[in-house]
């Protein structure tokens, strides 16, 4: 059916895109099945291991230039935010889960034992929080969260106790989840601390304080993970499901109707805001990944129909900017503001793939095969996307411990 479509088009009778609903692949909960992109664009199961095996081993223990992980101490590491040297709890935790998901247990320990250890409020009014930021050896350099950071944390220790069967894992995960809806039973009388879940709208936080708790950040709704949360969490179980279903229609809504773009800052009912004149009300480095977020649920769970329509949306914009060439920070409207061009957002565009419809969506697939991680001082976090965009693709991104439904 797939040849036969790509005659018609080819031969000029209809507009480049798959029929509605002839979607490459149902639910991954349903089927169990996980795309491997990179065999659809003709390449082996040789080469795709060895280039994300290698992707993989130059991100933990490459050269200076490329890698992103550094052991400390006798069982420690951190991930290097290269381009301010320090450590953030997103890189850690995004470290984390590039490790339960490549099966790099020794790693992942590191990882978390350095973030539990340092970055893991104690007391306070921010106990049981992680601090956003921290130095090299281990001191909080700012105690206060990121949402992300949690987020990503918990995700990553439930897979590793699905992957590991280690029940410690799960228990610090049920703590952080505890913490992020209910840290109104530790603070102390007039704090400015507050629950990462906003509890009139059930939308994650941009940041646990003040007024930085009355926006969001669209690349922090992850309704795949809350999904799973809503499994997997020792209570709050059907509160995590409502959070997901809140994300979903947040994203539906901050999303641009013409280029799909998203800002990196939205007010909960999804209008662009930038409180400290920043440009976050444009499309900039946070908006690089929430597309990852919309297509991982639709892709995973198969609820969000809308994700299809976002994926295509999306993946057109960046297609008339030339997928090869296009830059990265756009206003919302399309205006190109940054012309460079880099392996985070171009993996993040492969993502898409995995539900699109059309049929470009396999030239997003191999411009990323042809990109190899970034070099020098700012490759942190473009190399943390690109990672995720190699795992995705390959189909070797996975709800690790979830059986497909019978």
């Amino acid at each position: 059916m797939k040849k036969l479509w790509r005659h018609i088009v080819a031969a000029g009778m209809l507009a480049p895109a798959w029929p509605a609903g002839a979607a490459d692949t149902a639910a991954v909960v349903k089927t169990g099945v996980y795309r491997n992109l990179f065999r659809e664009i003709g390449k082996t199961d040789a080469e795709i291991d060895a280039k994300v095996n290698a992707a993989i081993k130059s991100f933990f223990s490459g050269d200076d230039e490329v890698r992103c992980y550094y052991p400390a101490g006798a069982d420690e590491a951190y991930i290097l935010d290269s381009g301010n040297n320090d450590v953030r709890s997103e890189g850690m935790s995004y470290g984390m889960m590039i490790a339960v998901q490549a099966g790099l247990r020794p790693e992942f320990d590191r990882l978390w034992n350095f973030a539990r250890r340092h970055m893991r409020n104690v007391d306070g009014d921010r106990q049981g929080y992680f601090a956003w930021k921290a130095s090299t050896e281990g001191k909080a350099l700012d105690p206060t969260p990121a949402s992300d950071g949690e987020e990503y944390f918990a995700m990553s220790l439930y897979f590793a106790w699905k992957r590991w069967g280690d029940e410690s894992y799960k228990a610090a995960a049920d703590d952080i989840l505890h913490h992020m809806l209910h840290q109104d039973r530790y603070v102390s009388p007039g704090s400015d601390i507050t629950r990462m879940i906003d509890p009139a709208t059930k939308q994650i936080v941009f940041v646990p304080r003040g007024d930085s708790a009355r926006f969001t950040d669209a690349s922090y709704h992850l309704p795949a993970f809350f999904e799973l949360y809503a499994r997997w969490a020792k209570k709050d179980n059907g509160y995590w499901r409502e959070v997901a279903q809140a994300s979903r229609a947040f994203l539906s809504k901050a999303a641009h109707p013409t280029t799909g773009l998203f800002p990196d800052y939205s007010a909960f009912d999804g209008t662009p805001t930038d409180p400290w004149k920043g440009g976050h009300a444009n499309f900039q480095f946070d908006a690089w990944r929430v597309i990852q977020n919309v297509v991982v649920d639709h892709y995973w769970f198969g609820t969000n129909p809308w994700a299809v329509e976002e994926a295509n949306r999306w993946q057109g914009f960046f297609a008339a900017q030339g997928i090869e060439t296009h830059g990265y920070l756009f206003t919302l409207d399309g205006k190109a503001l940054i012309n460079d061009h880099g392996p985070g957002l171009a993996g993040m565009n492969a993502v898409a793939s995995l539900v699109s419809t059309h049929l470009r969506a396999m030239d997003f697939v191999r411009h990323l095969w042809s990109v190899e991680l970034a070099r020098g001082q700012w490759r942190y976090y473009d190399n943390c996307l690109y990672l995720f965009a190699m795992l995705q693709c390959s189909g070797k991104y996975r709800m690790i411990g979830v059986e497909p439904a019978k």
